[in-house]
């Protein structure tokens, strides 16, 4: 009798783990499934994008984890990685060309530089034209001491000798827009104002201007009513938390879904990419929940 007992209790006890095992397989694929509806139903808004150089992930990794969360775009890509963006169905919006000869100290804001630039961006412009890309990044370059007035014009000058080149390949130039009081000291393009009449002196639609507002945020403020006296002068823009440059949480002081909400209500077509540099552990958890905050319902 003891072992008919013990024998019925084995038979129930297996029954009912075999239950609880099928219950946890299904909520771990109900789980799984609405996870992977979310990461793939992005409401469509905002076109998100987010900078490679953030992250210490191997480009090929954060194309694929990009694209779980909903991301179709990865910026400041090098021509030489195309590939690795083609592989995984993803685009640049924004093309790199911070290279060891020009970048962000050494720009168009000097006479003696415009030969090698010339020369230098009708490469880049060839190779973004020839992956389909449309935005290629450009920068001022530093100071040094030169008047704000002498520097629009001289990079009016270097700009000019190849816009027209850049129209017929129908690449636009995009100017960033940069802090010089923390990160980039010196740095010529460093308030939306000198930005935007570069702008109207290079008279070119394929010459414009990356408001990061992360930058902007340090030098002037006045984020969003800048976003919609400007707008028109702006091609693209950055994110990144103020102070800091880490996630766009509540640990900073501005608040991204405002911010989000006047670029849209700009009529902006183009991508919003993350730049902020991320202080916790997992890199990408902190990348789906900025483009969360970034996505306008």
């Amino acid at each position: 009798m003891h072992q008919e007992n013990s024998r019925r209790d084995m038979i129930k006890k297996v029954a009912t783990m075999a239950l609880a095992s099928t219950a946890l397989s299904s909520l771990s694929n109900r789980v799984s499934a609405h996870d992977q509806a979310v990461d793939e139903k992005l409401k469509g808004k905002i076109n998100h994008s987010v900078c490679a150089w953030c992250y210490n992930i191997p480009l090929d990794e954060l194309c694929k984890a990009a694209k779980k969360i909903g991301l179709h775009s990865i910026d400041l890509v090098d021509p030489k990685d195309f590939d690795v963006l083609k592989k995984n169905d993803m685009i640049t919006a924004m093309v790199a060309s911070n290279g060891p000869d020009w970048g962000i100290t050494k720009g168009f804001n000097k006479v003696a530089h415009h030969d090698k630039l010339e020369e230098y961006f009708k490469h880049y412009i060839d190779e973004t034209a020839k992956a389909g890309f449309t935005n290629l990044i450009c920068f001022s370059g530093n100071r040094e001491g030169m008047s704000d007035q002498e520097g629009i014009e001289n990079c009016t000058k270097g700009l000019q000798r190849i816009i027209g080149y850049a129209e017929k390949k129908k690449v636009t130039l995009v100017m960033e827009l940069l802090n010089s009081k923390v990160n980039h000291h010196d740095y010529q393009c460093d308030h939306t104002a000198w930005g935007v009449e570069l702008c109207k002196s290079v008279g070119s639609p394929n010459f414009k201007l990356l408001y990061d507002i992360y930058h902007m945020q340090i030098m002037e403020g006045d984020v969003i009513s800048n976003i919609r006296q400007y707008h028109e002068y702006f091609a693209h823009y950055h994110t990144g938390g103020v102070p800091g440059r880490h996630e766009i949480d509540e640990t900073q002081e501005l608040y991204y879904p405002a911010i989000m909400k006047a670029i849209y209500e700009t009529g902006f077509k183009g991508h919003v990419a993350q730049e902020f540099i991320p202080a916790h552990k997992d890199q990408i958890a902190s990348l789906r929940q900025a483009v969360g905050i970034c996505d306008l319902a």
